[in-house]
C-alpha cells in the first residue's frame, strides 16, 4: 500500500520527502543503508543516497536523479509518478506531446500508464436488448458506464501489444492504412508469412523498424533480405533491406483505428454537398 501524505499546498518536493521519512520514523542513516542495498542489487552506485545528500534533497539544495528518486520510492513506499509530479514533471504529458509533435513521422506509440490511480471510463453493463447482428452506435449498446483505475487494464489481457502511429506523410499502405492511423501490433507475430491470403485485405501487414525510422507495409523475405511492398496505388517505391543489419520486424499489425476523413478537411472540399432537388443522385 502506498503512503498518502497531506501537506500544505505550497510544500516543496523536498519537504514532502522529509515528512514521509519522519512519519515512517526513518533516520537519515537508515535510508542511506537501504539505498546501499538497492545500489548493490542494481550494480549501480547512482542508486545510493548518502545521509548528507538526502539532507540536501530535503532542504531543496539538490535535485535528485531518477536513480535516487527510484531508491526513495522503494524505501518510502511511494509511487514514482507521484514523486515526479512533486518536482513538476507530469509523465502523463508525454501522451499529449507525442500526439502534437512530429505527427508526420511513423513511429511506435507506447500505451504506458504512469499514474496507477488515474481513472478510465469503461462499459460496466451492456444493454441486453442489443443485437450484435446489426450495425449500431457503440454508445447505444452500453447500459451503464463506470470508472476503474487505469492500472487495472494492464492485467486485462495475457498478451501485451505494441502500438504504432502511421505518420501523416506516410502513404505506404494507403488506402488500406490512412496517414495518422493508430495500429495495434502483435510482437509474437514477427515471422513473415509467404502465403495464406486470398486478397490484399487478408495479406498480413507488418510494422518494421529501420535505421532511419519505422515503416508499415506488406513484406516478403528472401534469404536475409526483407522487401517492403507498398500498396499499388500509393506511388511509394518497393524497398529492400538486410534483415541482419538494416531492418527488424517489430510484429504484425492486428488492429487499426483511423479517420476516413482528414480532420482539417471541410465538407465542400470533399464534395459532400447534398444534391439539388432536380439533380439525380448517382
Amino acid at each position: 500500500m502506498q503512503l498518502k501524505v497531506c501537506l500544505p499546498i505550497k510544500a516543496t518536493a523536498g519537504e514532502y520527502l522529509k515528512v514521509v521519512r519522519e512519519r515512517l520514523q526513518l533516520g537519515l542513516r537508515q535510508v542511506q543503508d537501504v539505498s546501499a542495498l538497492i545500489a548493490a542489487e542494481e550494480a549501480n552506485d547512482e542508486f545510493y543516497i548518502s545521509a548528507a545528500r538526502l539532507t540536501q534533497i530535503e532542504n531543496e539544495e539538490s535535485i535528485p536523479s531518477v536513480y535516487k528518486l527510484f531508491s526513495l520510492c522503494c524505501v518510502y513506499g511511494l509511487d514514482l509518478h507521484d514523486v515526479l509530479c512533486k518536482y513538476g514533471l507530469n509523465a502523463n504529458r508525454v501522451h499529449s506531446y507525442r500526439a502534437r509533435l512530429l505527427p508526420e513521422v511513423t513511429r511506435l506509440a507506447p500505451a504506458e500508464i504512469y499514474g496507477v490511480d488515474d481513472k478510465v471510463t469503461i462499459p460496466v453493463r451492456l444493454d441486453p436488448s442489443f443485437r450484435w447482428e446489426t450495425t449500431q452506435l457503440v454508445n447505444r449498446m452500453v447500459a451503464l458506464w463506470g470508472e476503474i483505475p487505469a492500472a487495472f487494464l494492464l492485467n486485462c489481457t495475457q498478451r501485451r501489444h505494441a502500438y504504432g502511429f502511421v505518420g501523416l506523410t506516410d502513404r505506404t499502405m494507403f488506402p488500406i492504412l490512412h496517414p495518422g492511423a493508430l495500429v495495434m501490433i502483435d510482437p509474437e507475430r514477427r515471422r513473415v508469412t509467404r502465403d495464406g491470403w486470398k486478397s490484399e485485405s487478408d495479406r498480413p501487414i507488418y510494422f518494421i523498424e529501420l535505421r532511419e525510422g519505422y515503416r508499415c507495409a506488406w513484406c516478403q523475405v528472401e534469404g536475409s533480405q526483407l522487401t517492403l511492398i507498398p500498396h499499388a496505388t500509393s506511388n511509394v517505391p518497393v524497398q529492400t533491406f538486410s534483415l541482419t543489419s538494416e531492418a527488424e520486424v517489430v510484429g504484425q499489425v492486428v488492429g487499426v483505428a483511423m479517420r476516413l476523413v482528414p480532420p482539417n478537411s471541410s465538407s465542400s472540399e470533399l464534395g459532400s454537398k447534398p444534391p439539388a432537388q432536380s439533380e439525380p443522385v448517382k
